[in-house]
């Protein structure tokens, strides 16, 4: 097992070792997700969508089209709880 040690600056970023990002296949401007599982233990994984049909289906489905009126709707709705969340 090989250890790589970083450190975090005053921003709270952090720079991936050279080696690391070889090994996971990282390149400029990637996205990579951070996963916590049921044991604490913290893993990181590289997102890898090729074009916009590759996003297909990552939002879920609805029974049936909303039309634009629902649509303002409930994105008013889910910035008003965003907003009540943040002024608590």
């Amino acid at each position: 097992m090989k250890e790589f040690i970083t450190k975090i600056n005053h921003k709270g970023r952090v720079t991936i070792p050279a080696a690391v990002r070889n090994h996971l296949g990282i390149k400029t401007n990637n996205k990579i997700a951070f996963i916590i599982d049921s044991n604490g233990m913290v893993r990181i994984r590289v997102l890898h969508y090729p074009g916009i049909a590759s996003l297909r289906g990552a939002a879920g489905s609805l029974n049936k089209p909303l039309s634009w009126e629902q649509i303002e709707q409930t994105a008013h709705e889910d910035h008003l709880e965003k907003q009540n969340k943040t002024d608590q």
